[in-house]
């Protein structure tokens, strides 16, 4: 009877074994504070010292788009494809950026264009991200549960959004946005009818971050931006300063962000 009693222990035993190993694994933790990512960062820093003029290069890579390929990328094109009526449009806002972006006079960027958060903190029924943006420091929660779109959500800047997993991805989807915002550098405006997918995942020690925007009213079809690659920081994240704009009414030309 002993013995009957070890065998079925052991067959249970197996069993176990057996449905553990079917159990998916646990998602990559994407938690970690990453470099700041702004493609409006400068590419270099201008330092006197005695009356001696340096130059220090800055390592941008981390705000632009990879020129490596990177494992899980979707296909992206440079620009999003505006339908012929918006075109005009498109590049008069890009023409007069300086007058006419909405961040040159402190607004929010809003979604997607303030990029991947400085910070995630990654719980198991949500996420944070948090950033540091000349605007505000923004945060976004974003449950991770299931849950739908919150169907009384204010329309705001960063949109409502909710995550889920697709295999080792994370996948936000924000919608209910403000329409005031663009969602990239070139003019790119778009209509409260914007959708936004996020992508977020590891590779190696970096974090992976690429876009699609859609929005029916103004595009031809959806635009998924060119995969981006952040490195760990180490950088503490910090209070940013209070944005004031007080040169609009002095310009003279049209700059560019590059040009300030």
């Amino acid at each position: 009877m002993k013995h009957f009693h070890i065998l079925a222990g052991t067959g249970l035993l197996l069993v176990a074994l057996a449905v553990a190993q079917q159990k998916p694994a646990a998602h990559p933790d994407l938690s970690g504070t990453w470099y700041s990512s702004s493609p409006l960062a400068g590419g270099a820093l201008k330092q006197q010292v005695n009356g001696t003029v340096s130059f220090k290069k800055i390592d941008r890579s981390d705000s632009v788009a990879s020129k490596r390929e990177v494992p899980g990328a979707r296909p992206s094109t440079r620009e999003p494809a505006y339908k012929p009526e918006f075109q005009a449009k498109v590049k008069d806002l890009l023409d007069r950026e300086s007058r006419t972006d909405p961040v040159f006079y402190c607004e929010r960027p809003g979604t997607p264009r303030v990029g991947p958060p400085r910070r995630v903190v990654q719980l198991p029924n949500e996420m944070i991200f948090l950033y540091e943006d000349a605007s505000g420091d923004v945060y976004r929660v974003i449950p991770t549960d299931g849950r739908p779109h919150r169907a009384n959500a204010n329309p705001s800047y960063y949109g409502d959004s909710v995550g889920h997993w697709d295999g080792d991805t994370l996948v936000v989807d924000s919608r209910n946005f403000v329409d005031d915002t663009w969602f990239g550098e070139g003019g790119y405006f778009h209509t409260d009818a914007m959708h936004v997918t996020e992508r977020l995942w590891r590779v190696g020690e970096n974090l992976a971050y690429q876009v699609t925007v859609e929005d029916p009213n103004v595009l031809t079809a959806p635009w998924t931006a060119p995969v981006r690659v952040v490195t760990p920081s180490t950088d503490a994240l910090e209070e940013s300063p209070k944005c004031v704009e007080a040169d609009g009414h002095r310009l003279l030309n049209n700059d560019h962000h590059p040009q300030r």
